[in-house]
């Protein structure tokens, strides 16, 4: 952070430029030091970097899946977890909560895919108000059809870039990262 002189959008009298207490934020607005832990240097640099990176990996995936197989990259990922759910299918909730998304997202997305045939909503059979999303063997061929080439595109993207230590360590970092996430509530409620 740096010291400024004369900003125009921080509260500068004498008193806070003696003290120090006027600087200019990593966005480059001035403002009045408070209790913020601000990153430093190096985890705003891996902050931005990660963002950056996470941004343009998944736009470089949907941009293959809709080129190769006329899917987005969500669309690929409710065929994944229905593939991997017991009984290739789920409750709309427990999609929801997989993709980390509402339930209404949920139900948006699988109504693409049931247009195409590659989901079907079944009634839940422990609750005739639910529904469940299941995979149909059209999705399940189509999802062992497209898998390669996005795995390549993975590979090619992310993997071929990192050695057997980068891969541990990124893998143990987000493991981390979203088992504190998943064990913290959830403060906006």
């Amino acid at each position: 952070m740096l010291l400024v002189k004369n900003p125009s959008s921080c509260f500068v009298n004498d008193l806070n430029l003696a003290l120090g207490n006027c600087v200019v934020n990593y966005f480059g607005y001035a403002r009045l030091v408070d209790d913020t832990r601000w990153l430093s240097d190096a985890e705003h640099q891996a902050w931005r970097a990660y963002l950056d990176g996470t941004r343009l990996l998944l736009r470089t995936l949907d941009q293959q899946l809709t080129r190769d197989a006329d899917m987005s990259f969500t669309d690929f990922e409710i065929l994944v977890i229905l593939s991997e759910a017991p009984e290739r299918r789920l409750r709309m909730r427990e999609l929801a909560d997989a993709m980390t998304t509402t339930r209404g997202g949920a139900t948006r997305a699988c109504g693409r895919l049931v247009t195409a045939g590659w989901v079907r909503r079944v009634e839940c059979e422990d609750d005739k108000r639910g529904m469940m999303a299941e995979l149909t063997e059209e999705g399940a061929d189509k999802l062992a059809a497209v898998s390669p080439g996005h795995v390549a595109e993975v590979r090619k993207r992310m993997f071929d870039h990192l050695s057997p230590r980068d891969v541990a360590v990124l893998g143990r970092v987000f493991d981390e990262m979203r088992e504190q996430m998943l064990d913290t509530p959830d403060d906006r409620h």
